[in-house]
C-alpha cells in the first residue's frame, strides 16, 4: 500500500507498462522535461529519448505518428497536454484511429492511448478548461475513460495501455494532487481489461441515484452528505468508463431508489448525461418515481475571472443538493 497522488498513480501505471512491454512508448510536447504537469517526470532518464519522445508543437503530427506506429504493432501513449488541444488532431483520432480496424477488415488494430486532461483548473479560461468527453462517446471505435481516483488512474490507465483499440483517456486537471492509499500489489493482480466498462457504487443509498464521473464524483459525495442531514439517502455511482458504460449497475440502482440525477461538469446540452437519461427512460421507466433530472454546465464559455468561472461550475451546495432534494418532492 502506497500513498499516491492521482498524477503519481498515472505515472506509475506508465512506468510499469513500459517496463513490462518494450513496445509501449510515449510521445508528446515537453515529455523530456516531465510533461506539462509532471506526469512523465524521470521517465526519460529510465527509458531514454527513443521511448519518451519529445515532439514538435503539432497535435496532428503527434497523433498521426502514433496512429501509424500503433498500426505497425507498437503501443503508443499520446500526450495531448489539454483536451482542448486534441481538437487539432481530431481527424487523425476520429477518422483514422477509430476506423482503421473496421476499414481494414480486422487486419490491423490501433492499440493507442490518447491522454487528454480535462476540466476547469485555476482560471485556465475558455480554451484550456473544457470537458469534451461526450464528443468521443459518439464515435464508434473509441473507448472513453474518465478516472476519478488515484487507484482508478492506476487501474484504468493500465487497462487503456493494454487495450487493442484506441482509448481516449481523460484525466481531470483538478485531481492531479488528490492523494489516496493505492494497493498497487493487489491492483497488478487484477486483469485490467476487466475494468473497462465497470462502474463503481461509491456510496449506498435508498432514495436517489446520482450517476457521475471524474471530478464531479466529489461534488456528488458532498451533496450526499448535505442531503443526509435532511434524511435523504443518496446512492452515488462513478461510471469510470463512459464507453462502454455500465448500464446494468445504473439500472439496478434506479430500480432500488426510483429516482435518478445525472451530474457532469461538461455542458449539459448534448452531454453524455442525455444518453444515460434516455437509456434509463427506455429500460426502467416503470421503476421511476419521479422524472429523471440532469445537471451540467450552462452552454456558455468559461471565463478566466474566478467569479465568472464559478457561474459555470457545478457545486454541491448550490446546485446538486437542492436539485436532489426537489426530486423527493416529485
Amino acid at each position: 500500500m502506497a500513498e499516491l497522488t492521482y498524477l503519481e498513480a498515472g505515472r506509475l501505471a506508465v512506468l510499469e507498462a513500459m517496463r513490462a512491454d518494450p513496445d509501449v512508448w510515449a510521445l508528446g510536447e515537453d515529455l523530456g522535461r516531465g510533461g506539462v504537469f509532471g506526469q512523465y517526470r524521470g521517465l526519460t532518464e529510465i527509458f531514454g529519448p527513443d521511448r519518451i519522445v519529445d515532439t514538435p508543437i503539432s497535435e496532428a503530427c503527434i497523433m498521426g505518428a502514433a496512429v501509424g506506429a500503433a498500426m505497425m504493432g507498437t503501443r503508443p501513449i499520446v500526450e495531448m497536454r489539454f483536451s482542448d488541444f486534441a481538437l487539432c488532431a481530431v481527424d487523425e483520432l476520429v477518422n483514422q484511429a477509430a476506423k482503421a480496424r473496421f476499414m481494414f477488415g480486422g487486419q490491423t488494430r490501433v492499440p493507442m492511448v490518447a491522454r487528454q486532461p480535462i476540466g476547469m483548473w485555476r482560471s485556465s479560461a475558455a480554451q484550456h478548461s473544457q470537458s469534451l468527453e461526450g464528443w468521443y462517446t459518439h464515435i464508434p471505435g473509441l473507448v472513453v475513460m474518465t478516472p476519478s481516483t488515484p487507484t482508478d488512474n492506476f487501474l484504468l490507465l493500465r487497462a487503456a495501455i493494454g487495450a487493442d483499440d484506441p482509448v481516449v483517456y481523460m484525466e481531470h486537471k483538478n485531481l492531479w494532487s488528490l492523494k489516496q492509499d493505492v494497493d498497487t500489489a493487489s491492483a497488478t493482480q487484477v486483469d485490467p481489461i476487466n475494468e473497462i466498462g465497470k462502474a463503481s457504487v461509491i456510496r449506498d443509498g435508498r432514495d436517489i441515484t446520482i450517476v457521475t464521473w471524474s471530478a464531479m464524483v466529489y461534488e456528488a459525495l458532498k451533496a450526499a452528505d448535505l442531503c443526509q442531514a435532511s434524511g435523504v439517502q443518496i446512492e452515488v455511482i462513478d461510471l469510470r468508463t463512459l464507453w462502454p458504460w455500465d448500464v446494468e449497475t445504473v439500472l439496478t440502482s434506479v430500480k432500488k431508489t426510483g429516482r435518478l440525477l445525472i451530474v457532469h461538469e461538461a455542458v449539459q446540452v448534448g452531454g453524455f448525461g442525455a444518453e444515460i437519461a434516455a437509456t434509463v427512460a427506455e429500460k426502467a421507466f416503470a421503476d421511476l418515481k419521479a422524472p429523471i433530472k440532469r445537471l451540467g454546465a450552462p452552454r456558455i464559455l468559461i471565463g478566466y475571472a474566478p467569479p465568472l468561472e464559478n457561474q459555470v461550475k457545478i457545486m454541491a451546495k448550490r446546485d446538486i443538493a437542492p436539485l436532489a432534494l426537489s426530486l423527493m418532492e416529485s
